[in-house]
Order: structure tokens, then sequence, then C-alpha cells
């Protein structure tokens, strides 16, 4: 770091898959979830809305610390036809949604933001990577609906899990599509003076 000042991980964020990505990393953040309510917040595109939802949850997490402590906020939404697509909620929309998307394209827009408490100082980005979908039949849509994993990711689909069979392909960064953007992170982090192998776990 650029200076003596040790600062607390955390990740301002509930994503399971989010922290897997981080400890896969070699990275151990404290979670605290920001309570931020995603349906108030607009833009006028999937990549502003993305920015704006990760700028939000790192600010309302970043409020509450009393410690010097780095701040990791995002969210995704899928990009489909300039419309964002964030979680279904209901297994009608996670259908509804399923039916639209096979057989096309779309772009999964995760929008970063990091700061700093110990310097005040900030940064952000969005990354984008294109998801290229299967064409799964209904009764394996129903299938994949019933098991509610659909119901609270966004698009509602992961790369991770039950529905990677429907998934033929992406261009871009895989950890993006989960929740996170490792590179990005890495930039981020550098744009503030942060090396990401000093936040690095002591190895067990």
């Amino acid at each position: 770091m650029t200076d003596t000042i040790r600062r607390t991980l955390v990740l301002a964020s509930a994503s399971p898959a989010r922290l897997g990505l981080l400890r896969q990393a070699g990275l151990d953040p404290r979670v605290e979830v920001s309570g931020v309510d995603e349906d108030a917040l607009s833009a006028p595109t999937p990549g502003e809305l993305a920015q704006i939802l990760a700028e939000a949850k790192a600010e309302a997490v970043a409020s509450l610390q009393a410690e010097p402590t780095l701040v990791i906020g995002c969210d995704s939404v899928l990009d489909l036809d300039g419309e964002a697509l964030g979680k279904p909620g209901q297994p009608a929309e996670a259908l509804r949604r399923w039916q639209s998307m096979r057989g096309r394209e779309g772009v999964l827009r995760t929008g970063h933001c990091v700061i700093d408490t110990a310097t005040g100082g900030r940064a952000g980005a969005t990354a984008s990577t294109t998801v290229r979908f299967g064409s799964p039949t209904d009764e394996e849509i129903a299938a994949y609906v019933a098991s509610g994993e659909p119901l609270n990711v966004a698009g509602a689909f992961t790369l991770d899990g039950r529905s990677a069979p429907f998934i033929d392909g992406i261009d871009g960064d895989p950890g993006n599509v989960i929740g996170l953007s490792l590179p990005l992170l890495r930039g981020l982090l550098a744009k503030l003076g942060v090396r990401i192998t000093d936040l690095w776990a002591p190895a067990s």
C-alpha cells in the first residue's frame, strides 16, 4: 500500500458468488450487506444502472465504517436489447425471460466501486461480457425455474450453476458474469495505491 495504514477489506454484497471469487483469489473480506433498495434507483442505460447501484452499495457500507476500510461494491444487470434485467424474483418472470433469451445474446454488465475510507479515495468502472445463450427446451426451462436458482440472480442465470449447460459461450471475463471482474478490481485498487497482493489472506 502507499502508506502504513492497514485497511480491512469489506464486500458490500450478500452474493455468495462474489465472495467465492474473492476468496479463490486469496482475499478474505468481511461481508456487510448495504440494504440499498435496488428498485428505487434508475439510470438511462443498463451499464449506468449497474454502476449507480454499485456506488450506492459501496457508499452505504463505507459510511458505517469506524476503521480504515476498503469497501467493494458491485451490482450486475443483464443488458438485453437495451433493457436492464436484474433479479426476476418470481417464477413466472424467470420463465418469461428464459423464453425470450434463448438462442440470443445479451451483455452482462457489472458495476464496480471501491472506496478507501482511510483517504476518501474512490475508483469505479463497469465491466461488460457478452453471453451467448443456448436454446433449452420449454421442459428444461421449466425445470430450471423450478430449481429456484434463477429467481435471485441478475438476468435469471448463472455461469457456474445449473444454467451452465444452457450457455453456449461468452466473450469477455467469466468472473464478471459470475459477479465480479478480478482484473478490473485489481486496476481499481491500483488507482487507489493498493496492490491486490497486499490484501491476500495469510496462507493457512
